[in-house]
């Protein structure tokens, strides 16, 4: 975040850098959802970009990652962040050269990009208590709005995925209505990762 509290997307510093640094590796809930293991490495769609940080920490772990934002503005800071990433050089470089980003609504490119795993992350419904939402977050929301087509582009992705779906959701909340079950699930701390297993 800058000084002026603008939202800007950030890879070289902050949660995202110490996330990098000492995350894990392989062994992270995401990673581990989205089908990362020794001697694997599917290609990733992540078809709610976002900030880019689950695709980021998804090729700094080796995959190639498509993003995808249908928003103008938030695809705006992505290409910024990514730039800045690329410009550091090292390590960051190569990761970011890993990420190929691109804008429009994930439910019209899903079908052209035949990704292995696809990852969805919609805006969460909001919380009861809405002080515990970080204002980084309120800030997402106000730019990507609220995602309500989110089981749409969820059915979309079970029909184009090669070999999985991974649903990013609270861990409390109730399943999207209107898809079906999933595989099985991986939960974190405050994230479930919904499993859709394919083929």
């Amino acid at each position: 975040m800058t000084q002026t509290g603008e939202l800007r997307v950030d890879f070289v510093s902050g949660a995202v850098a110490h996330r990098l640094k000492f995350g894990g590796g392989r062994g992270q809930a995401l990673a581990k959802a989205m089908g990362l293991r020794a001697g694997k490495t599917p290609m990733i769609v992540d078809a709610t970009a976002g900030l880019g940080r689950d695709a980021f920490l998804l090729a700094s772990l080796g995959a190639q990652v498509t993003l995808i934002e249908r928003s103008p503005q938030m695809h705006a800071l992505l290409v910024q962040g990514m730039q800045r990433a690329k410009d550091e050089g090292g390590e960051f470089s190569d990761i970011i050269g890993r990420m190929t980003l691109l804008q429009g609504d994930a439910k019209d490119l899903l079908p052209e990009l035949s990704g292995e795993a696809i990852l969805i992350d919609p805006m969460h419904p909001p919380r009861k208590n809405s002080a515990l939402v970080k204002r980084e977050l309120r800030q997402v929301r106000e730019i990507v709005g609220s995602d309500d087509d989110a089981a749409e582009l969820v059915r979309v992705a079970l029909k184009h995925a090669r070999s999985r779906v991974v649903l990013k959701w609270p861990a409390k909340a109730d399943p999207i209505v209107g898809i079906r079950a999933c595989s099985h699930q991986i939960l974190g701390k405050s994230t479930r990762y919904d499993v859709f297993m394919l083929g």
